[in-house]
């Protein structure tokens, strides 16, 4: 059986972990007799360079075309001129909206071996496991209008947070199933006592709620939530919340687990490829040194196995031999601590296929 797998390497850091992800891949369809055929694509700072546009027309079609698109990191400093009007991560919101993946999927878990890694007192952290729910194509990032204009009192700046009914139940209703496949209790968070649109998010919510009697279900507000996850972060199950305050707590939360670098995740939408990513950014500071990890697109890679390539105990090998080499203790720059031992990304890489072998 032939899959198509749109590769988008990207900048910074991309490239390195991408190509890790790769070699999963590609041992995996090895070892189950599949066949994968990749396509690299341009996207982000490397595709504004090069084509003066940062998703060229050329990888949204290869991307519609596959079954599956692997992306590594975009953006860095050298694109970040505040006035530019365009900019790498245009790329990245572009791509998922032309994709229609609405939900993205970042689960945040504390391995056992790398609990003396988190920030948190090692009690506090035992046995976390949550699923975040992330609305990916509406909200503040999407919204209308949206720009820059000179006021009376000088420069002014302007976005939109907007949400319709069909965008928060249709995330709601995975975030839902999610919630009964795992421990059956779903955080949904808003800010319903400023705003509008979380009024709005509420309320189509509750009439969710009443379809799954038997899902535990709770709202709280984004700044009370930001709080539970450092000081109860274990009471989380599936928490589910808009665009914008679903990419500042996944990423608050990722700390819990100990490094950006461990936590991958899934956008996906109702049909079409998804598309996998690990959530830390280009690490521009870093690039080029090979010591970036590169556990987060491998368990990303994981995640496309399940969900896109319906290789579900491919998924679980992936994911136990992760588990495996963090047990064995081998860590990546970023885990090992000053002064720790590390080993780089392609060592890293060659490590997880020794426990798939």
């Amino acid at each position: 059986m032939n899959k198509k797998i749109a590769l988008i390497p990207g900048d910074g850091i991309g490239p390195e972990v991408a190509a890790e992800g790769r070699k999963v891949l590609e041992f995996v369809a090895a070892q189950y007799g599949r066949t994968f055929t990749f396509t690299e694509c341009l996207m982000g700072g490397i595709a504004l360079d090069m084509t003066g546009d940062p998703l060229p027309p050329e990888t949204v079609e290869t991307c519609l075309a596959s079954d599956a698109v692997l992306l590594g990191a975009v953006g860095g400093p050298k694109w970040s001129d505040p006035t530019a009007k365009k900019r790498p991560e245009q790329g990245l919101l572009g791509l998922r909206k032309s994709l229609g993946v609405f939900a993205n999927l970042r689960p945040v878990k504390v391995f056992p071996a790398l609990a003396s890694a988190s920030p948190l007192r090692p009690e506090r952290v035992a046995n976390v496991d949550i699923m975040f729910v992330r609305e990916l194509t509406g909200g503040i990032y999407f919204g209308s209008p949206q720009g820059r204009e000179i006021v009376a009192e000088g420069r002014s700046g302007h976005d939109t947070m907007r949400y319709n009914e069909m965008e928060v139940r249709r995330v709601m209703q995975v975030a839902f199933k999610l919630a009964g496949q795992r421990r059956g209790k779903l955080t949904s968070v808003d800010k319903a006592n400023v705003l509008a649109s979380s009024r709005l998010w509420r309320e189509v919510a509750h009439e969710v709620a009443a379809e799954y009697p038997e899902i535990e279900y709770e709202d709280v507000l984004v700044d009370a939530a930001a709080m539970y996850l450092l000081n109860r972060p274990g009471d989380f199950d599936v928490v589910v919340t808009g665009n914008m305050f679903g990419d500042i707590l996944s990423d608050e939360a990722s700390m819990i687990s100990g490094s950006l670098g461990m936590l991958p995740s899934a956008a996906l939408g109702a049909g079409g490829p998804g598309l996998y990513e690990p959530i830390h950014g280009s690490a521009p500071d870093i690039a080029g040194k090979g010591i970036a990890n590169p556990l987060a697109t491998i368990l990303s890679v994981a995640m496309m196995l399940r969900s896109s390539l319906g290789m579900e105990e491919a998924a679980a090998k992936v994911e136990s031999a992760v588990t495996q080499v963090l047990d064995a203790g081998h860590r990546t720059a970023d885990l090992a601590g000053p002064g720790g031992k590390s080993v780089g990304t392609i060592e890293m890489g060659e490590l997880v296929l020794s426990y798939l072998a």
